[in-house]
């Protein structure tokens, strides 16, 4: 929708100029007249005077006409547009450009309701891109796509709109990916989640805008009952800011938004997502890498889900303490039971090393934690000190940028100095916080075009 505010056409100046030439004209023509009817009357020549003196009236007349036609209808001088300083207004604006805006509002279901909000929207000069509505029982949700004059301001805006009626106002900026139309982005996200178990929470994130997404297990890592559940139907809870759902591998999905309440229509589309996951089943992309290290051996990067549990536990009988002490930031007798949980796709996604034999000699964990995101990385000793855990590490980085993390954190202690050296190795921006022996980087991702690339000598696809 666009701002159609109809334009007066502004009054022409009188130009007392033209007025006093056109008198000058009138009377130099009675006098040029007088002087021919005189010619003609006493002259010998008198009928070619009469001849003469009608080819040079009508060449004149044509030519006035021309004149006439011409300046009439030149467009009018800046000074005559009548536009004054909303002219000048308009300029800046467009000199300024325009931000786009996601914005969500109630407003009571009764006719009229809506048409004074795009009223007020209106004369903000907001163009309105895309309009959802989310019927309650006691009024209607309307969700907003704005495009709007860069200097206009969210509490303006919010201003503008609650004097229209709105309640409960919510802005946003948003960005150029917003653009996609509602149907093609939930489509999108549904084909995520069919081709990956652990692209849930993140499709469901990408749903909801910001939230917390937390996955509890119904059985902790130790094998006790946590006693997380939730109805078959879902659940709506403290005011609509929180979402219950039931994980299809047990347990619940708790989605917590404070700022903003859940629509039933948000509930049902989370809803239908969840019942999608739960019946295509445990499934991961099947594609793996195959590097050759500087040595000559070969080694296969792949994704690892539960299936790997066995594998994964052998790797770890053939880790020393050491090694998995600095893994797992103290006591490792229970670190083996960790495992079945690191490798859910429900709480992430985990990269896989194997040998040419078939032997799994590393993991990289890219842990959905809340609203932030960890990484973590165990290899074998045998195969320490030879680029793997970079480039696991780059490989993670790389699926934290697709799923659209803004950074992602490592928790090790002060003396790994190989995670240290892996994560500056990133090359992005890092931030160190130590407490009582315990070091934590986080490495921001904001900014980063692309994911970052992966190793490509020896690099074979299967």
């Amino acid at each position: 929708m666009t701002d159609a505010t109809p334009v007066k056409t502004p009054r022409r100046r009188h130009h007392w100029r033209r007025d006093l030439v056109e008198l000058a004209a009138l009377f130099t023509a009675v006098a040029v007249a007088d002087a021919v009817a005189n010619t003609i009357v006493h002259g010998p020549h008198g009928p070619h005077l009469l001849a003469v003196s009608a080819v040079l009236l009508v060449a004149t007349a044509v030519f006035h006409t021309w004149w006439a036609r011409r300046h009439s209808h030149a467009p009018p001088a800046p000074s005559d547009t009548g536009g004054g300083p909303a002219a000048a207004a308009a300029e800046r604006e467009a000199a300024a450009g325009t931000v786009l805006w996601r914005m969500r509002t109630t407003v009571r279901d009764e006719p009229g309701s809506l048409a004074a909000l795009c009223t007020a929207l209106a004369r903000l000069r907001v163009d309105i891109l895309t309009l959802q509505t989310h019927p309650l029982a006691d009024g209607t949700v309307d969700e907003f796509l704005l495009r709007a004059p860069a200097p206009l301001q969210a509490a303006a805006l919010a201003r503008e709109v609650a004097a229209a009626g709105g309640t409960g106002t919510w802005t946003e900026r948003a960005d150029a990916h917003d653009l996609v139309d509602t149907p093609a982005r939930v489509l999108g996200l549904a084909t995520r989640t069919a081709l990956d178990a652990a692209e849930l929470p993140l499709a469901l994130r990408q749903l909801l805008g910001r939230c917390t997404i937390h996955s509890l297990p119904a059985v902790s890592p130790t094998g006790r009952p946590t006693g997380a559940t939730a109805p078959v139907e879902g659940a709506l809870e403290r005011g609509d800011t929180v979402m219950r759902l039931r994980d299809p591998h047990g347990g619940a999905l708790t989605i917590e938004r404070p700022y903003l309440p859940f629509t039933p229509t948000e509930f049902a589309r989370a809803r239908a997502l969840v019942e999608l996951d739960a019946r295509l089943g445990p499934r991961i992309p099947r594609s793996q890498d195959v590097l050759t290290l500087p040595e000559g051996n070969e080694i296969t990067v792949r994704r690892a889900d539960q299936g790997d549990l066995e594998a994964a536990r052998a790797m770890h009988d053939r880790c020393s303490d050491r090694t998995l002490g600095l893994r797992y930031h103290g006591p490792v007798g229970d670190a083996r039971g960790y495992l079945n949980h690191l490798l859910s796709p429900r709480f992430g996604r985990t990269l896989a090393v194997q040998t040419a034999s078939g032997r799994l000699v590393a993991l990289g964990h890219l842990l959905w934690d809340g609203d932030e995101t960890e990484v973590a990385l165990l290899v074998e000793d045998e195969w320490q000190r030879r680029g793997i855990g970079s480039e696991l590490l780059a490989r993670l980085v790389a699926l934290a940028l697709e799923a659209g993390c803004e950074s992602v954190y490592a928790v090790t202690q002060s003396s790994n100095t190989g995670m240290v050296a892996a994560m500056r190795g990133l090359n992005l921006p890092l931030d160190y916080q130590i407490e009582e022996g315990t070091l934590v980087i986080t490495a921001r991702l904001n900014g980063v075009p692309a994911p970052l690339p992966r190793r490509q000598a020896g690099r074979a696809e299967r």
